[in-house]
């Protein structure tokens, strides 16, 4: 029978290690969870000479430092579902008894991000050299928020990995599926304005230019509209390098704009001004916040961090300005519901006054999770009839454009049917 040496944690947190004879490392890992402890990694002692070399090799190779993340993957980050597939993955793999550092490996092979196999592949690593979960998680904050971190903790210092790793899960879970429902949304909306913007940049190029021609050949007196058109289109023409650039900047710098702090709190002004979206907003803002909320007290996490975690989760300023101020009014003793009374005009009275039931009944994290379903649903409600409020508006404003095109254009030719007459 092959002998193992091990490292495992045992309820408390603490590093253990040790040699056990089993017949393969997955009885291993079950017979340290049945004395309490979850395997982080093991190595087969039959033929150590050739297992340490392989081991020292993997970590020279593999494991030179911590991960340069380039500007590009800084930018756009880790898809949601590439976390969510790993955290479900984790999870089964830890409940079957395979160790931390062979998941890592196994889940790096399966991921399509380059830049999370390369994170995953670092973690196998800091994991094998007896970094907990959670200080491995940390080294990386652009890819595992707080939330992650802190449930991963407090899940190996009470001895339940696997319940943390369900709980961050279902949270992932409602977060992919609330964001999937507002991007659903918007996609009619956005493949019309890029349908319109492309067909509007054609006419532009093609059509503009041969018009242009022919009433430049009759020399008829041009309205100011069509100057207009005729204008754009010669800068299309013959300076398109520099409209590239000008547009691109632009975006450029209202997306970093919108990312600074000043940017950021303009931005959700106007998000939450708007008629129409201000409610969605306040909806979606607050189903967010419960749910993290919900599952950080699940975990096990204080009140008082839970509220700063999840203020970190939110986009909306004043969203995460009353989440830090609830922070501390609820670390002076006060509770949480009438800390939030004072920012009804972005959660509903509703929440406070649910939050009061479940600070009365000792259910607040339950409380909250029924609070964030509900809000999930208004959610899923309002995307609908927003789109069915949208599409009007598009044909709208679609017909207007091509109103004012074609008025435009048609104009001088009145003018010189007019003239003949």
């Amino acid at each position: 029978m092959p002998k193992y040496f091990y490292k495992a944690k045992n309820l408390k947190g603490e590093d253990i290690e040790g040699y056990l004879e089993v017949l393969n490392e997955k009885q291993l890992a079950q017979n340290l969870r049945s004395q309490g402890y979850f395997l982080i990694s093991s190595q087969s002692t039959n033929n150590p000479n050739q297992e340490g070399n392989k081991e020292g090799k993997n970590k020279n190779e593999k494991f030179p430092g911590k991960l340069k993340i380039n500007f590009l993957d800084n930018l756009f980050g880790v898809p949601l579902t590439e976390k969510l597939f790993f955290v479900r993955n984790l999870g089964v793999m830890v409940k079957t008894g395979v160790s931390l550092v062979r998941a890592f490996e196994i889940l790096s092979q399966q991921t399509r991000s380059k830049m999370f196999k390369n994170v995953l592949t670092e973690l196998s690593g800091e994991v094998n050299k007896g970094e907990s979960l959670a200080e491995a998680l940390g080294h990386y904050p652009k890819v595992f928020p707080v939330i992650f971190q802190e449930t991963i903790k407090v899940g190996e210092e009470t001895g339940k990995l696997e319940n943390a790793l369900k709980t961050l899960n279902k949270q992932m879970e409602k977060e992919h599926d609330l964001k999937s429902k507002i991007a659903s949304a918007m996609v009619y909306p956005i493949m019309v304005l890029i349908m319109v913007f492309g067909i509007g940049i054609f006419m532009m190029i093609f059509a503009v230019p041969k018009i242009k021609a022919s009433f430049t050949e009759m020399g008829v007196q041009l309205p100011i509209t069509t100057k207009i058109i005729l204008g754009f289109a010669d800068l299309l023409i013959n300076h398109w390098i520099l409209v590239i650039l000008v547009v691109f900047g632009f975006i450029a710098g209202m997306f970093f704009f919108l990312k600074s702090g000043k940017g950021g709190k303009i931005k959700s002004t106007i998000w939450l001004k708007i008629p129409i979206i201000s409610k969605l907003v306040r909806q979606t803002n607050s189903a967010l916040t419960l749910r993290t909320l919900s599952s950080l007290l699940q975990s096990g996490v204080p009140i008082v961090r839970a509220l700063v975690i999840a203020s970190g989760s939110l986009g909306n300023f004043y969203f995460r300005d009353a989440l830090k101020n609830s922070a501390e009014s609820v670390e002076r003793g006060e509770k949480l519901s009438k800390a939030l009374k004072a920012y009804q005009n972005i959660f509903s009275p509703m929440i406070v006054q649910m939050l009061e039931v479940g600070e009365e009944t000792g259910e607040t994290p339950d409380i909250l999770e029924k609070l964030a379903e509900f809000l999930e649903e208004e959610v899923g409600a309002s995307t609908q009839r927003l789109s069915s409020i949208i599409e009007p508006l598009l044909i709208m404003c679609v017909g207007g454009a091509v109103g004012f095109f074609a008025v435009s254009m048609m104009q001088p030719m009145f003018s010189i049917m007019e003239g003949v007459k």
